[in-house]
């Protein structure tokens, strides 16, 4: 055991350390920054543990990280509590070895990235990209000597008196060759404001050639200012002797160099805004919180500030951005924190995966971090914790929807693929919002499912008419808006999923119907139409389009100028939207049915005709246009489609 009176101690840290190191640095190679976020935690840790002790009030606590790019070496250094000697051989020599030795045991059946968070590798972290580690340390304890400790692999080490004078540690770490990443400014603050940007101590970035570089032009522009300043000063003696005599008062205009010289810079926020009572956050707070998180100049539609002390302690802040239709490169990011240290991004055994399109930062000091994956998907608080922040968000949504209906329907653009998913991937959270769950219509209005069924009270039964894109659709939309039924748009995604959800799972009487899947908007029930041999028109319509199994329907419409629509079974084309949704290459059978509308002149025209080539060019032209009301022509169809209407109106300007 060391002492504090001993010279020089040496020894090896463990029989079994010359095989764990390598496994360290190997194990963890894809993550070795973490190397810094470890040595500057423990810096912020023995200030904390100072503050504990009730020392420390008035001075300047910190963390200082300082590169020396050509020693090769990055410095952290804090004025906490400090440690004896024998404190370095118990926490050095001892416990933090051990720690390493016992995380690799736990998790060496893991993949890397299925540790979360990597807490507990602790100070041994630093030979994961340094070669060479020293130790200077001076306890705050009464009549404490300081202490200096180095090892060179992470095996052996020398522990002898130190000379630090002040009351803290340094650890120096010798970076390997293949480490100069970390020596560049960019780099280290780059990592230094990933893991440290928000810890409860000011971590300070002293980047010595940074430093030296930005003095050499402080000190090159203070010395053009004083030659300046110095031709100045020549021109305004001349003055005053010129307005010798004239009783003017000439005033100097020179004013000092007052440029501050460059010095190391804070990197971090000691009191993030998570931390805060949302009574104490405004607006403007929020939303620079946001640009500052995640580096954009876009801004979130709203948010939710988590602030729970029981059953959960619980901080962070949950961000609404614009969320895309297709959820392509939709990157949502929740940043998960420790004790306002960085741990990860994305964690979906905390994070629900539909939250995922979400941004913000969550604040959890009691979840077991230095576990595996495998461990959180079974953990019972961890499942506690995830259903709870799934309820606050459902708590914002129904808020907002009840509080300020307006706002929430301007949001409902770009928030309901997100709350859609949400419903198709968690039933709680479904039963929790499904009051607040709108349909946007043709015609600009929000309602709720409720709201469509009592507006179209006996017009449409339990049946919820929707069209996937307004436009193409016009010709099935109009019907139905000429008899003052709403029409809604699910044109994303994630609705197939979610219409199939509310029909089945989701608790409520509704079927939807998209608006060319059905004829009873379009049908004229008033009258029957002009009398046609139907059996001969259906037979002939097959044999010129070279479909003898094609469904041929008469009916009546109500708009008499549309001569035909194609309507296609609602499950069937579902089923079809489905497997391409999911990449399924699965071909299915063309089955639709063409309904010509027996009140449309053009068809009783067809009908009267004699079979020949004007009446084959005039049903495959009544056909294609009742194929455009739904889908786009291409290739070979269109272009026979363009030359078959240039060939039409050539005979009708014959006519």
């Amino acid at each position: 055991m060391a002492n504090e009176k001993a010279t020089t101690q040496k020894g090896s840290i463990s029989i079994d350390a010359q095989n764990i190191m390598p496994v360290i640095k190997r194990w963890l190679y894809s993550d070795k920054d973490i190397f810094i976020r470890e040595i500057v935690s423990n810096g912020v840790d023995a200030i904390t543990k100072l503050r504990m002790l009730g020392l420390g009030d008035g001075e300047d606590l910190k963390v200082t990280v300082t590169v020396d790019k050509k020693k090769r070496e990055i410095s952290v250094s804090d004025n906490g509590i400090g440690m004896t000697a024998e404190e370095v051989d118990k926490y050095i020599n001892q416990v933090a070895f051990s720690s390493a030795e016992e995380f690799l045991k736990n998790y060496a059946g893991e993949d890397p990235a299925g540790i979360i968070g990597h807490f507990g590798l602790g100070f041994y972290s630093a030979f994961m990209a340094a070669d060479r580690v020293t130790i200077d340390s001076f306890s705050c304890q009464e009549g404490a000597e300081a202490v200096a400790w180095e090892s060179k692999d992470g095996i052996t080490f020398e522990m002898k008196p130190g000379l630090r004078a002040e009351r803290g540690t340094t650890i120096t770490m010798h970076l390997m060759k293949e480490e100069d990443e970390f020596l560049e400014s960019s780099r280290i603050r780059e990592v230094l404001e990933k893991y440290c940007g928000y810890m409860s101590v000011p971590v300070i970035l002293a980047d010595l050639e940074s430093i030296r570089e930005r003095r050499a032009e402080h000190e090159k522009r203070r010395k053009e200012w004083e030659k300046e300043a110095g031709k100045k000063k020549k021109e305004q003696g001349k003055a005053e002797k010129a307005e010798e005599g004239s009783g003017e008062e000439v005033t100097a205009d020179n004013e000092p160099f007052s440029e501050p010289e460059p010095s190391p810079v804070q990197i971090n926020d000691t009191k993030p805004l998570w931390l805060k009572s949302p009574k104490e956050c405004n607006e403007e707070e929020y939303r620079e919180t946001y640009r500052k998180l995640f580096r954009t100049w876009e801004e979130p539609l709203f948010w939710i500030h988590l602030n729970v002390d029981y059953p959960f302690n619980l901080k962070g802040i949950l961000y609404f951005p614009r969320i895309k239709k297709d959820f392509s490169g939709q990157d949502g990011e929740i940043k998960l924190f420790n004790r306002q240290v960085f741990v990860a991004d994305n964690i979906k055994e905390v994070i629900p995966e539909f939250l995922m399109v979400l941004k913000g930062v969550i604040d959890c000091p009691d979840l077991p971090l230095n576990v595996s994956r495998s461990f959180l998907q079974n953990d019972g608080y961890v499942r506690k914790l995830s259903t709870h922040i799934v309820k606050k968000v459902a708590d914002k949504l129904n808020s907002l929807f009840s509080g300020d209906r307006e706002a929430y329907q301007r949001y409902w653009d770009d928030i309901h693929p997100f709350i859609k998913y949400g419903c198709v991937s968690d039933r709680k959270f479904h039963d929790a919002v499904k009051d607040a769950i709108l349909l946007k219509t043709t015609k600009g209005d929000y309602l709720t499912l409720d709201e469509y069924k009592a507006r179209n009270q006996g017009k449409t039964g339990n049946k919820i008419y929707y069209t996937t894109d307004a436009a193409r659709q016009a010709a099935s939309v109009s019907p139905f808006e000429a008899r003052e039924i709403d029409v809604g748009v699910l044109d994303t995604l994630i609705d197939v999923n979610f219409m199939s959800f509310l029909e089945y799972s989701g608790g409520q009487d509704v079927q939807f119907m998209r608006v060319d899947a059905d004829i009873k908007g379009l049908q004229d029930e008033s009258e029957d139409g002009k009398a046609m041999d139907a059996e001969k028109m259906q037979t002939r319509i097959r044999e010129v389009l070279g479909q003898p199994e094609m469904e041929v329907k008469l009916e009546s419409l109500s708009d008499k100028d549309l001569p035909g629509v194609l309507t296609e079974d609602e499950q069937l084309r579902r089923y079809k939207d489905m497997s391409r949704i999911y990449g399924q290459s699965q071909a299915f059978p063309q089955r639709y049915t063409l309904v010509l509308n027996r009140g449309n002149k053009s068809v009783q025209a067809i009908a009267g005709m004699e079979a020949g080539e004007k009446q084959n060019l005039l049903i495959h032209q009544i056909f294609d246009l009742a194929r455009l009301s739904s889908q786009p022509l291409e290739g070979e169809e269109l272009k026979a489609f363009m030359a078959r209407s240039n060939k039409l109106i050539s005979l009708l300007a014959l006519e």
